[in-house]
C-alpha cells in the first residue's frame, strides 16, 4: 500500500497538470499565444537553471565524453533505421526517420525525471541528454533542410547554437563544474547564492511545461493505424537502440546508476519542434498526430516507472 501510494504522489501531479491544461485549453482559458508563452518561459528561462545547475554540481570524469558521444551515435543509427524500415513497413512519409530518432527532453523529459528521481539526480538524465541536443542542433536540423530543398548553412547552425539558452546554460555549467570554480566559491558563500538563484528560477519548470504539453494534447481525428504504425517503429529502434546503451554503459562503468535515466530517455516523443518543418498540412497533422500518441506513451511508461522502478 506505501509503494502504490508514493507511486500516485508521483503520478498524479503529472495526470493533474496534463488535466488542467486540457482544460484550459477547452474552456478557452489560455490563448494559444498564452500557451506559446508559457512554452518560452519554461524552455527559454526556466530549464537552462536546471541545466547550468545541474552541470556546475557534476563532477567530471572520461564518461562525460564518452556517453555523448554514444547518445550522438544512436541517434544517427535511429534515423538510419527508420530511414530504412518505414518504406518497407508501409510508411512513405518522408518525416518518418524524424519521428524515430531525437528525444523531448527539454519540454517533458527533465518535468517527469525530477518528478520521479528529485533534482539531486538531473545530472544522470543531463549526461544522457548533451549528446542527443546536439544531434538537434547539428545533423538533425542539417537533414531536415536537405529534406525541404533547402541548404542548411553552417554559420547558421552555429549561430542558433551559440544563441540558445539550453546551449549557453550546458556551457556555462560545464565550465563551473569542470574547472572546479563552483567547489572553490563555496567556502565564501558565492555558489550557495548561484544555487538560491537557479533554485527559484527553476521552480515552476515542471508544472509549466505539463501544463502546455496538456493543452496540445489533442486525439480527436487522429489517424490511428497509420500513427500507431510510426509510434510502433519508434518504440522498437528506441528499445533496441536502448537497451544496447544500458549493455555498453554496464559493461564500462558498471557501478555507475544510469539505468532510470536510459529507460526514461528512450520513452519520450520526438522533439516537439518537427511540426514546424511540416509545411503541407497533411504532413503537419501527421507528425503532430505521432507527436501527441507517443507523448500518450511516454506518459504511460512514466506511470509504470513510477511503480515499478521508484526513486
Amino acid at each position: 500500500m506505501n509503494a502504490m501510494m508514493e507511486a500516485l504522489r508521483t503520478i498524479l501531479p503529472v495526470m493533474l497538470m496534463l488535466f488542467l491544461g486540457s482544460v484550459c485549453r477547452a474552456k478557452n482559458l489560455i490563448s494559444r499565444e498564452g500557451v506559446q508563452a508559457l512554452k518560452t518561459v519554461a524552455v527559454q528561462i526556466a530549464l537552462p537553471a536546471v541545466l547550468l545547475h545541474t552541470f556546475a554540481v557534476t563532477r567530471y570524469t572520461v564518461s562525460d565524453l564518452i556517453i555523448p558521444l554514444m547518445m550522438y551515435l544512436i541517434c544517427i543509427a535511429a534515423w538510419a533505421l527508420g530511414k530504412v524500415f518505414g518504406p518497407k513497413l508501409g510508411m512513405n512519409s518522408p518525416f518518418v526517420p524524424f519521428l524515430t530518432t531525437g528525444f523531448e527532453a527539454g519540454m517533458l523529459g527533465y518535468a517527469l525525471f525530477t518528478l520521479l528521481y528529485g533534482s539531486g539526480r538531473v545530472a544522470e538524465f543531463a549526461r544522457i541528454d548533451l549528446g542527443q541536443v546536439l544531434f538537434v542542433f547539428t545533423l538533425y536540423k542539417i537533414l531536415l533542410g536537405k529534406m525541404e530543398g533547402k541548404q542548411a548553412a553552417p554559420k547558421q547552425l552555429m549561430r542558433e547554437m551559440a544563441t540558445s539558452p539550453i546551449i549557453l546554460a550546458i556551457a556555462a555549467g560545464v565550465a563551473l563544474g569542470a574547472t572546479g570554480l563552483y567547489q572553490a566559491l563555496v567556502p565564501s558563500g558565492v555558489s550557495g547564492l548561484l544555487d538560491a538563484c537557479t533554485d527559484f528560477v527553476s521552480a515552476p519548470t515542471a508544472a509549466l511545461i505539463l501544463l502546455s504539453i496538456g493543452y496540445d494534447l489533442v486525439f480527436r481525428d487522429i489517424p490511428w493505424k497509420e500513427t500507431c504504425k510510426v509510434v510502433g517503429l519508434r518504440l522498437a529502434i528506441m528499445a533496441a537502440l536502448g537497451g544496447l546503451l544500458l549493455l555498453v554503459l554496464r559493461l564500462l562503468w558498471p557501478d555507475m546508476r544510469m539505468e532510470r535515466a536510459v529507460i526514461l530517455m528512450f520513452l519520450l516523443p520526438p522533439p516537439f519542434v518537427l511540426p514546424v518543418f511540416a509545411t503541407g498540412s497533411s504532413d503537419r497533422a501527421y507528425v503532430s498526430a505521432a507527436l501527441s500518441v507517443g507523448t500518450l506513451v511516454s506518459i504511460a511508461g512514466f506511470a509504470l516507472m513510477a511503480v515499478l522502478m521508484p526513486a
